[in-house]
């Protein structure tokens, strides 16, 4: 800028304001717009009016590059084991002075503080990211559209994405698996293309449209570097089962019920306790026990297969309320849930051959 330049800066907002020629955004003035001061100067000689002189000043708005990147909600995705398309959201937002386009990384965290005071420790599979087309919020499959950049996002925009992802079987409850969304500023280029990367102007500022880059650190990327990232994660509510089988002398031919033994003809019945792990698990659904008989005890047709029964000092209840079934010599039991620090039974009787 000239001396004479500095000495007309007083007028310029004026001058600005006046002419409404750039468009205003939170960012600031748009990238490339020019703004130009005019002043008159106008003076006398001996009383007379002369003639007056201009002087005008034109400058170029330089490009500030800054944007954010942020989870959407405060809160982990609680997800099963063994689910697919499990969706983590966010935003990227605009706030350069300029269009530009967005490329998008979606990262696996291997260890350390996950996003919502947990570690991670493990890594979900099939990673995708899609941008929500319908701009309701929500991920549709089918309709959101799968991206590796968002494309011409306006100065003081957003775009919703969701980073999808298939979840492993046979996780811990509370497994975390921690995931950041990395946003990278490039020019604007043209629609259905994603421009090239971003260079900060170095050195003296130009005549031309400068480039500098303002935003902040983001989880994992530096300051003024032309990104920023942002941390969510995924939690896994599981059900922990752990299954105690025990048996029980209940009569036999020479003794009956007292005192009776183990010897060909008594009758034993099996009762086999399923636990849920207490806390924070999961309840446990569609339980199925199934245990085949051993080819030395026959079945007990009369006694059947009882369930949904509990559980007293490690001692099985005859309080159950459903049924089972036995066939071909194995005998099936089906629970409907067990929640978290609750335990179920399957009892059934046979005699020794």
């Amino acid at each position: 800028m000239t001396y004479r330049s500095k000495l007309l800066g007083a007028a310029g907002f004026f001058a600005l304001t006046v002419l409404g020629t750039n468009t205003a955004f939170a960012a600031g003035t748009t990238a490339g717009a020019t703004i130009t001061n005019n002043v008159s100067v106008s003076f006398q000689v001996g009383g007379i009016s002369q003639t007056g002189t201009t002087a005008s000043d034109t400058l170029t708005v330089d490009r500030k590059i800054n944007l954010t990147v942020a989870e959407v909600g405060s809160t982990t995705t609680v997800v099963t084991p063994g689910a697919t398309s499990q969706v983590t959201s966010f935003t990227v937002t605009n706030t350069s002075n300029a269009v530009l386009d967005f490329t998008l990384a979606a990262a696996q965290q291997t260890g350390g503080a996950g996003a919502h005071a947990n570690t991670d420790s493990f890594n979900v599979t099939n990673i995708r990211i899609f941008r929500d087309a319908n701009a309701n919020g929500n991920y549709d499959a089918g309709t959101d559209t799968l991206v590796t950049y968002v494309d011409e996002l306006g100065a003081d925009q957003s775009a919703t994405l969701f980073v999808v992802a298939d979840v492993p079987l046979a996780l811990a409850n509370g497994s975390v698996a921690a995931v950041t969304l990395t946003a990278t500023g490039r020019e604007g280029g043209t629609s259905g293309s994603q421009g090239a990367a971003l260079v900060q102007t170095t050195g003296a500022n130009t005549a031309a449209m400068d480039t500098v880059f303002a935003d902040l650190a983001g989880a994992t990327d530096a300051a003024r570097d032309a990104a920023f990232s942002a941390k969510d994660d995924y939690t896994i509510s599981a059900a922990t089962l752990s299954a105690v089988k025990t048996s029980k002398i209940i009569s036999d031919p020479i003794n009956g019920t007292t005192n009776p033994k183990m010897i060909p003809g008594a009758t034993i019945q099996y009762c086999i306790a399923i636990t849920n792990a207490a806390g924070t698990s999961a309840t446990a659904t569609s339980v199925t026990v199934s245990d085949p008989i051993p080819s030395d005890l026959a079945y007990d047709a009369a006694f059947g297969v009882k369930t949904n029964g509990t559980v007293t000092s490690g001692n099985c209840n005859a309080d159950t309320t459903g049924t089972g079934t036995q066939a071909a010599g194995t005998v099936t039991g089906t629970i409907a849930s067990i929640a978290a620090g609750e335990t179920k039974t399957v009892l059934f009787q046979a005699t020794i051959d």
